[in-house]
């Protein structure tokens, strides 16, 4: 069984590494940030498949992001001593990438909601056809659903 590598610890130990460390979580976050607008917007306007199509793009960035964030919390000190500039663009930047974070994932549960809605109707639909209509005695419904009612497949990948 084979480990996986990770990568060694950032350690800042002069002004210089402290703002390449900034910068490149900075960079990570806004790419992600960029991302995931354009996830959401395509989303909103009915576009799911061009939303989703950038998924493998975002776990990427996500993982650079949350490696950025873990190397920042572990250099917490040296970053307030060499780059105290860059722990406010970081807070502030955060700050943004939080809100893009929640649009997106109101945008995602819309849609979810949405499509999960309209399969629950479709599925009635098609078991009210199904059932016969006319006059005479009927069997008491079910609480487990409809006995005659045909598999419908709902996929939870949203």
């Amino acid at each position: 069984m084979s480990e996986a590598v990770r990568p060694a610890p950032v350690r800042i130990a002069d002004p210089e590494a402290a703002a390449r460390l900034v910068a490149e979580t900075l960079t990570a976050m806004q790419a992600l940030e960029a991302l995931l607008a354009r996830e959401s917007d395509h989303i909103r306007v009915g576009r799911l498949a061009e939303g989703l199509a950038e998924a493998p793009q975002k776990t990427a960035l996500a993982g650079a992001y949350l490696q950025g964030l873990q190397a920042v919390k572990a250099n917490a000190v040296a970053l307030a001593r060499f780059a105290p500039e860059g722990v406010a663009a970081l807070r502030e930047a955060h700050g943004r990438f939080s809100d893009a974070v929640a649009a997106n994932q109101a945008v995602l549960a819309t849609a979810r909601s949405v499509s999960e809605g309209l399969l629950r109707t479709l599925s009635t639909e098609l078991n009210r056809h199904a059932e016969p209509s006319g006059y005479g005695s009927r069997q008491a419904p079910s609480p487990y659903g409809h006995r005659r009612s045909a598999p419908l497949v709902l996929s939870r990948s949203l």
